[in-house]
């Protein structure tokens, strides 16, 4: 199975407030950016993924996630990731009718395209299922079949919601890359031990981060 995978990203501005103990103020834009970028350079990698839909408000996150290959469309709801999702969702499926669907963080910098065609593998034994985050409280990756609505609920302890909603939840080992999301110092830290892209390694090498 093919799929078409929707990624939502905030304006850059706004991103990555819990970074402030590690990051200052003027370069959490950047490193938020580094995240989408090598995230989406992934997913594009993956040889589960047919395309990748970026939902963005930001022009200059617009820009260059559509010089990787992203199609970008705009936040026209603007309620929020879910309704980004949402609106993400139906764009696809405006084109094709009967996309499998997955929804992806934007934060996962040490994304590795084989552990994500292994998640995505296992989501289409389901009609709709999810990838709990790496503290087992949130949701990085929410799918749903050709014949399926994406229901997403992002958001805190977005797991639990996921399952109440019917979801099922993907048990797999070695899928650290798609499970490891960054908001925290300590995420960022566990995410360059797994080994981040490129442009999250370049901009975190700016960051004094202890433990590193």
């Amino acid at each position: 199975m093919q799929w078409n995978l929707v990624i939502p990203v905030k304006p850059l501005a706004l991103a990555k407030s819990r970074l402030a103990d590690t990051a200052a103020g003027e370069l959490r834009p950047g490193l938020a950016l580094a995240f989408a970028q090598d995230t989406v350079a992934a997913a594009l990698a993956c040889p589960a993924v047919r395309d990748v839909a970026v939902v963005t408000d930001d022009a200059l996150a617009g820009r260059e996630l559509a010089a990787l290959g992203a199609r970008v469309v705009p936040d026209e709801p603007r309620t929020g990731l879910n309704g980004a999702l949402e609106h993400g969702a139906a764009f696809v499926r405006a084109a094709r009718p009967r996309s499998a669907l997955a929804a992806l963080n934007a934060d996962l910098p040490a994304l590795r395209p084989l552990e994500l065609a292994r998640v995505l593998d296992a989501a289409a034994e389901f009609p709709r299922a999810f990838l709990p985050d790496a503290a087992a409280i949130g949701t990085t990756l929410l799918a749903v079949g050709p014949d399926g609505e994406l229901l997403p609920a992002f958001g805190p302890d977005s797991r639990d919601r996921h399952r109440v909603s019917g979801a099922v939840e993907l048990r797999l080992d070695a899928v650290d890359s798609v499970r490891q999301d960054v908001d925290t110092g300590e995420d960022l830290r566990a995410a360059l031990a797994l080994g981040v892209g490129p442009r999250t390694a370049a901009a975190a090498a700016r960051l004094l981060i202890p433990g590193q």
